[in-house]
């Protein structure tokens, strides 16, 4: 093996093990983040039980709409999308990034919301939680949500 290939290789190496770094969640992450999941996998199945289990009683969501701020109680929100229905609807975040001090968590990430497979609209999420017990929880939600996403 000549000097440039061994160069090549020690960078391509030093590239994939930084890029699969990024993508990996520290441990002390991932708790934070299971209530998100709980949350979306509920939303999924349109389940208001499943939707309201990870969360606060007496939380709070703003939705950002055109400007515009929506507040709903988890309770109502619960309710509106735990509905029967029709369509498929799927919440997924991508890279969050994710502050913690003590028993207070932050969740930033963007957002592509899913209705039968198709993005229907996109934006950031921004999660408050809480350690209650040992166990994280949802104590508001804001969002921003527009009709103009972009895939790459």
């Amino acid at each position: 093996m000549n000097w440039h290939t061994k160069q090549f290789i020690f960078l391509f190496i030093t590239i994939l093990a930084t890029s699969l770094a990024a993508f990996a969640q520290p441990a002390e992450e991932q708790p934070v983040l299971a209530p998100i999941h709980a949350m979306f996998d509920g939303m999924s199945k349109r389940d208001a039980a499943a939707i309201k289990a990870p969360t606060l009683p007496g939380g709070m969501m703003v939705l950002m709409r055109d400007g515009k701020p929506a507040q709903l109680s988890f309770e109502a929100f619960a309710e509106r999308v735990g509905k029967p229905g029709t369509t498929q609807i799927e919440e997924r975040i991508h890279d969050p990034l994710v502050r913690i001090d003590n028993d207070l968590a932050v969740v930033w990430a963007p957002f592509d919301f899913l209705v039968d497979g198709k993005v229907d609209h996109c934006g950031t999420d921004l999660f408050n939680l809480v350690r209650v017990d040992g166990r994280w929880m949802i104590a508001s939600v804001a969002d921003t949500g527009t009709k103009t996403c972009f895939s790459i």
